[in-house]
């Protein structure tokens, strides 16, 4: 222990873990744990130290028979740095002081719970069904989901299943529209039809696997596979009651879907599918040069800022109007972009996109643009997978005429005529070529190498335990133990199968520490939280009090109206929506993931959070209002390029003798007597002067009184007691 008595070097608070060697990773350790034990203050703390720091000095001598905690403590600090070790330190000591209450006993009865190598046994009323799996296997856009989909439609009761609302919504309003009764359940949303119902569109996480059906489909398939969703694919293909069951996805699914149909006792029927339309990688990038976009691009980057930085330096520099479509914008919101971009009519030419456009909407692309092929994987910046860059390049060149494109309803339409993708893709029209390339010449090798390769094969399919596992597991510790060491115990000593893998615990984690200082929850409770759509990035996240305060209510069985949940900032709605600030866009995303975790508790607490209607209503201004910034946005940068166009039209015209005198008349025209920053905040033909006093840095009161009065109408007071201030952020 003496080894580690000196205080550690600086540079292991400055330099990356992965590239400190062991001995100052260990080191590291140690400074971690005396701090921990600073803030614990408790007696046993300095017990569990001491046997860290002597298992930490063992491993030092001997790298054979690391230490279990050794090891755990090393893997934190190199996967997430000091914060996640800080974390894993604290878990730690969770277990040693549960432990020392633990029989041997106690501990044969907890690994036959943590013993997960059979989940098709935990679907025993599924297992008495002989069932037939059809595996629909092909690239994109080759028509496997319609196929699949039409056994659906000519089935007496059946239910879909798909990775988003958007697709649910989609096979919901079709089966409607075509005279099939169809209600739609997500997460926080129901839409129950009257009468006998025998068909459902659900998102995979809602499948209800008691349902005796005649056909279900479950989309996306490949997702089975994913570190975080996959377990819903696996409860849906193993849980399922249906006596025909139609899988659609990629061809890398096939030898494990082989391997589990084997282990259910069903049969497997595989069906493969070419894509209706040609792919092609060309052999330029763009050189980094806007101008060389056109009509029907869609730019993908992975980050929100960088989306945002590219639809400015577009819009700027070709003078055409930007979509823009990322993960964290509401799905209505998304699908109106995708609206406005596959509209013919007017000018949005150009899309500017993340991920999400990889599956589950309506795009009329004609050329996929690469910015980058690094995305950050929640540790570090990495290389995007091969089948990910087939995912979305497979995005161009849809099997439709782009005036078909634009008369789709994206999200759904109820006309009986609309015609949807996933439903019955055109087979009329000439085949659209799709191109793939990149933004600069720097990623171009990287494209056309996975467009030519196969990608891996998926080797495992994800699960989690059963809820009645979980709490079964939770009794044997003290009241007192955070419940996020019980999740992290359980999956540290769970037994699985090969082709099985525990899907990761990052949101329950940070839900779980969210809402740990609520007492009066019970463990049921718990459990429920983390499985809500709550995304917690930090510390400070905004989600953080909107959990706890939501928590509260369920413990306290009360208080749980829209309007008295404080961490809700509706006064977001009274603002008035200016160009330019992105900090406002924010928080209106923040609000709406909170809205949508209210709706999605509702269903489960519908005696605590009961005024969903207006929760809904709520939802649908957030909505409003976040399109609004997103348009006046591109207003904006429209605006300022027009104007910065007609000054440079008016310099060539003036006189080189009058050129001092016209500077100044020049500065005057394209600031019409206002700052800069006022300028950046003025939307183009719409009335959305500043107020004089607005100046840069300060807050000024939001003017127009209707809006004003919008939240107080809502909680039912005459007027408002205090003005409402919007900050100007640049």
């Amino acid at each position: 222990m003496a080894a580690f008595t000196r205080r550690p070097s600086t540079r292991t608070a400055e330099v990356p873990a992965d590239q400190l060697s062991v001995q100052e990773r260990t080191a590291a350790i140690v400074q971690e744990l005396g701090t921990v034990h600073v803030q614990t203050k408790e007696p046993e703390f300095g017990t569990f130290l001491h046997d860290v720091v002597a298992a930490l000095n063992k491993s030092l001598e001997s790298s054979k028979d690391v230490p279990p905690i050794v090891d755990s403590l090393h893997r934190a600090f190199l996967e997430r740095g000091r914060s996640e070790l800080r974390g894993q330190i604290k878990y730690a000591y969770h277990g040693f002081l549960a432990s020392k209450r633990f029989t041997e006993t106690n501990l044969q009865d907890q690994a036959k719970l943590a013993d997960l190598r059979y989940p098709a046994e935990w679907y025993p009323g599924t297992r008495e069904i002989q069932r037939t799996i059809h595996l629909h296997v092909g690239p994109t856009n080759s028509g496997k989901t319609y196929h699949a989909l039409q056994r659906l439609e000519q089935a007496k009761s059946g239910i879909y299943a798909g990775p988003l609302r958007l697709l649910a919504h989609e096979v919901y309003t079709r089966l409607n529209a075509r005279g099939k009764p169809c209600n739609l359940i997500t997460g926080d949303e129901r839409q129950l039809v009257e009468g006998n119902v025998s068909m459902s569109s659900c998102t995979v996480e809602m499948v209800p696997v008691n349902l005796d059906v005649d056909v279900a489909v479950i989309d996306e398939i490949q997702m089975i596979g994913h570190q975080e969703r996959g377990w819903a694919w696996t409860q849906a293909v193993m849980g399922l009651r249906a006596k025909e069951l139609h899988l659609c996805g990629e061809e890398r699914t096939v030898p494990l879907i082989k391997e589990l149909a084997a282990a259910m006792g069903d049969d497997l029927r595989i069906h493969h599918y070419k894509r209706l339309s040609p792919l092609k990688t060309m052999s330029a990038s763009l050189r980094g040069d806007l101008n060389n976009l056109r009509k029907g691009d869609c730019v993908v980057a992975f980050s929100k800022v960088n989306i945002h930085r590219l639809k400015d330096d577009i819009e700027r520099t070709t003078r055409r109007r930007v979509a823009v479509i990322y993960g964290s914008l509401p799905p209505e919101i998304r699908a109106q972009q995708a609206a406005l971009f596959n509209d013919q009519t007017n000018d949005y030419d150009i899309l500017v996109a993340s991920d999400a456009i990889g599956m589950g909407l309506n795009l009329s692309i004609k050329r996929i643009i690469f910015s980058t092929t690094i995305k950050f994987n929640g540790r570090i910046d990495a290389p995007i997978e091969t089948s990910q860059i087939k995912q979305i390049a497979g995005r161009a060149g849809r099997y439709r005429t782009a005036a078909q494109a634009a008369e789709t309803s994206i999200g759904g339409s109820s006309g009986p005529d609309a015609p949807k993708p996933r439903m019955s893709p055109d087979v009329s029209p000439a085949q659209t070529l799709g191109l793939v390339t990149t933004l600069d010449r720097g990623g171009l090798s990287t494209i056309q190498k996975a467009m030519t390769s196969q990608a891996d094969p998926i080797m495992s399919a994800g699960i989690f335990p059963p809820d009645d596992v979980l709490i079964r597991f939770a009794a044997y510790f003290p009241p007192s133990t955070p419940f996020s060491y019980t999740l992290i115990r359980l999956h540290n000593t769970s037994l699985l199968h090969p082709r099985f893998h525990l899907c990761i615990l990052k949101d329950h984690l940070k839900v779980a520490d969210a809402i740990e200082p609520v007492r009066n929850l019970t463990v049921s409770d718990r459990i429920t939280f983390c499985a809500s759509p709550a995304s917690v990035r930090d510390k400070d996240d905004p989600m953080i009090p909107v959990l706890r305060e939501l928590a509260e209510c369920v413990a306290n069985k009360s208080g749980g109206g829209i309007l008295d949940i404080q961490g809700l900032k509706l006064e977001l709605l009274e603002m008035e929506v200016t160009a330019g600030s992105r900090l406002f866009l924010e928080k209106l995303e923040a609000l709406h993931k909170a809205l949508i975790l209210y709706l999605w508790l509702s269903y489960r607490f519908a005696g605590v959070f009961n005024t969903q209607a207006m929760a809904f209503y709520i939802k649908s201004l957030v909505e409003k209002k976040i399109q609004e910034v997103l348009s006046r946005e591109s207003i904006k940068s429209r605006r300022i390029q027009q104007q910065k166009h007609e000054l440079k039209k008016n310099k060539r015209r003036r006189v080189e003798s009058d050129d001092k005198n016209s500077e100044k008349v020049d500065e005057e025209f394209f600031n019409g007597g206002r700052s800069d920053h006022e300028l950046s905040y003025t939307g183009f033909g719409a009335p959305l002067e500043l107020p004089e006093r607005a100046k840069k840095g300060t807050e000024y009161e939001t003017p127009p009184r209707s809006s004003f009065d919008l939240v107080a109408s809502l909680r039912g007071l005459k007027t408002a007691q205090e003005p409402v201030k919007a900050e100007i952020t640049t």
